[in-house]
C-alpha cells in the first residue's frame, strides 16, 4: 500500500516529501555537519559508510511506495534544515511506527525538531490511524533527549546494543506515545503547556546501566 507523503507546516517549520533532486543539498549539509552528526549516524556492520545520498533517497521513496515509511525534508524559513523519517510502519493489530531525524547545527536550538516530530506524530495518529509512535535515542544524545522531554514522550526502557551507530552497536533509550495519550494532538498539547514534564524521565537504574555499555565479551 503506497502512502502519499504530505506537506505539513507550523509557522516557519515545514515538513515536505523528500525528492531525488534534494540529493546534492542534503549531501552538502551532511558533509558540512560531520562533526555535529557523526556520533549519531546509523551505520552498517556489513559495509563502510556511504554518502550516496541519491541511493539513500531512492531507498526511502521505495519504502514509502510499499507503505513502510514516510521520508521528509525539514525546512526552516524555506531553507533545508534536516531530515525526518517515519519508518518501520506496521499496520493492522500493531499499527505503529518509528521516528528518526537530524538537523544541521546552525538550526539547533530553535525548536525546529520538536515541531517537526510533533507534526509527523499528529499526522500518523490523526490521518494514518496509527496507534503507537516510538523514538529511540542514544543515552549521550542530549539534544534529542530534550525533544522527547518537551513533547512528553513516555520513557519505556533501555535497549541494549540496539542500533549500529557510528561504527558499533549502541545502547538506546526508548520513548513512545499512543494515540489515546494525545487526543488533542502532540503539537497542541506542547503549545498549551500540557505535556507531562516527567514522562520522559529515565530511571536511575537504566542511566547507570547505560553508563556501562555491554561489550562483546560480556555476552
Amino acid at each position: 500500500m503506497a502512502i502519499a507523503i504530505p506537506t505539513l507546516f507550523d509557522g516557519d517549520v515545514t515538513l515536505r516529501p523528500i525528492r531525488l533532486r534534494d540529493d546534492k543539498n542534503l549531501e552538502r549539509s551532511l558533509m558540512e555537519n560531520r562533526g555535529w552528526l557523526r556520533a549519531w549516524e546509523a551505520t552498517s556492520p556489513y559495509a563502510p559508510m556511504s554518502f550516496d545520498t541519491r541511493a539513500s533517497i531512492r531507498s526511502l521513496l521505495a519504502h514509502s511506495r510499499t507503505g513502510n515509511g514516510l521520508p521528509f525534508v525539514i525546512e526552516f524559513q524555506g531553507q533545508l534544515a534536516g531530515q525526518l523519517n517515519v519508518s518501520s510502519i506496521s499496520w493492522g493489530s500493531l499499527s505503529s511506527a518509528t521516528i528518526g531525524y537530524w538537523v544541521a547545527e546552525e538550526f539547533a536550538g530553535r525548536s525546529i525538531t520538536p515541531i517537526a516530530v510533533a507534526l509527523a506524530t499528529d499526522y500518523c495518529f490523526g490521518q494514518l490511524g496509527l496507534h503507537r509512535m516510538e523514538i529511540c535515542i542514544r543515552p549521550e544524545n542530549g539534544p534529542s533527549l530534550r525533544v522527547v522531554e518537551k513533547l512528553g514522550f513516555r520513557y519505556e526502557g533501555l535497549r541494549r546494543r540496539y542500533i549500529h551507530i557510528n561504527g558499533d552497536w549502541r545502547d538506546h533509550f526508548c520513548f513512545a506515545l499512543v494515540a489515546e495519550e494525545v487526543r488533542q494532538g502532540v503539537l497542541r498539547r506542547w503549545r498549551d503547556g500540557a505535556a507531562p514534564v516527567d514522562a520522559a524521565a529515565v530511571t536511575p537504574a537504566d542511566r547507570a546501566a547505560a553508563a556501562h555499555p555491554l561489550g562483546v565479551a560480556e555476552y
